[in-house]
C-alpha cells in the first residue's frame, strides 16, 4: 500500500507526457517503475499501458502519421525485439542500465550542440531496430526514436503521430515476445488494470496540452527528458 501513492504519480505524469509527445510514457515510467517492481514486472506493466495509450490516441492521430517511415521502423523493429530479448535475458541489468544510459547521454549532448542526422530508408530501418532492442530489453522504445526524429527536426504532429502509430505494433510485439520468453504474473495485469482510471486523466490532460506547445518548447522538453532518462539510469546504478 505504501507504493500505491507513487505508483499513481508515475502513471500519471508519464500518461500526460505520452499523449503530450508521443513518447514520454516508457521514458518517464520504467526507470521509477523499477524502483518499485522486479525488472519483468516493471518492463510488462509499461508495455501494457504503452498499448492502451497507443490504442485509444490512434484514430486522433492518423493524420500526422508518416506512413513511409512507419513502415521502415516497423521493418527494422522485427530485426531488434528478438536481440532484445536475448539482451533482456543474459546482460545484467545493471550494466545494460549503465551502457543505455551512457549512449542516451552522449547522443543528446550532440544535438543539443546541433549535430544533425540526414534521414534515409535505411537510417529509418536502422533507428526502428534500436527501438526493438531497447522496447524489449528494458521495455523503452522511446529514446532512439526520439534521438533519430529530434536529429532530422521533425516537426512535433508527425513525431507524435509516427510514433504513436510505431507503439501500437512494437509494444504488441514486445508484450508477446516478454510474456513467451519471460513469463507474466497476476501481479502485472492486476497492477496496470488499477493503472488505468489513472491513464485516462492522463490522456485528458494531456490532449490539452499539446495545443499549447510550440516547436521550440517541444524541442527544449524533448532534450530535458532524455537528460533526465540518460542521467536517472546512470545515478542509479553508481
Amino acid at each position: 500500500m505504501e507504493s500505491i501513492v507513487p505508483f499513481i504519480l508515475i502513471i500519471l505524469v508519464a500518461s500526460i507526457l505520452q499523449t503530450s509527445t508521443g513518447f514520454g510514457f516508457s521514458i518517464m515510467a520504467t526507470p521509477f517503475l523499477l524502483l518499485l517492481f522486479e525488472p519483468k514486472e516493471a518492463i510488462q506493466i509499461n508495455l501494457i499501458l504503452s498499448l492502451v495509450i497507443s490504442i485509444v490516441l490512434i484514430r486522433k492521430i492518423s493524420k500526422d502519421i508518416d506512413r513511409g517511415i512507419w513502415k521502415r521502423f516497423t521493418i527494422g523493429s522485427l530485426f531488434g525485439l528478438p536481440i532484445g530479448m536475448v539482451v533482456f535475458l543474459v546482460i545484467p541489468m545493471t550494466w545494460l542500465k549503465i551502457g543505455i544510459a551512457v549512449m542516451i547521454l552522449i547522443l543528446t549532448v550532440l544535438l543539443v550542440f546541433h549535430v544533425r542526422i540526414g534521414q534515409t530508408p535505411v537510417r529509418d530501418r536502422i533507428a526502428g531496430g534500436f527501438s526493438g532492442i531497447f522496447t524489449t530489453g528494458i521495455g523503452m522504445p522511446g529514446p532512439p526514436i526520439l534521438l533519430y526524429f529530434s536529429g532530422t527536426d521533425t516537426r512535433k504532429e508527425v513525431l507524435r503521430g509516427t510514433t504513436l502509430a510505431f507503439y501500437l505494433f512494437i509494444y504488441a510485439a514486445s508484450l508477446l515476445i516478454q510474456v513467451f520468453a519471460a513469463g507474466t504474473s497476476k501481479e502485472i495485469w492486476v497492477s496496470s488494470a488499477i493503472a488505468l482510471p489513472i491513464v485516462g486523466v492522463g490522456l485528458f490532460l494531456g490532449q490539452l496540452l499539446f495545443k499549447w506547445i510550440n516547436q521550440s518548447l517541444f524541442r527544449i522538453l524533448t532534450y530535458i527528458l532524455l537528460f533526465f532518462t540518460g542521467g536517472y539510469l546512470l545515478v542509479q546504478q553508481l
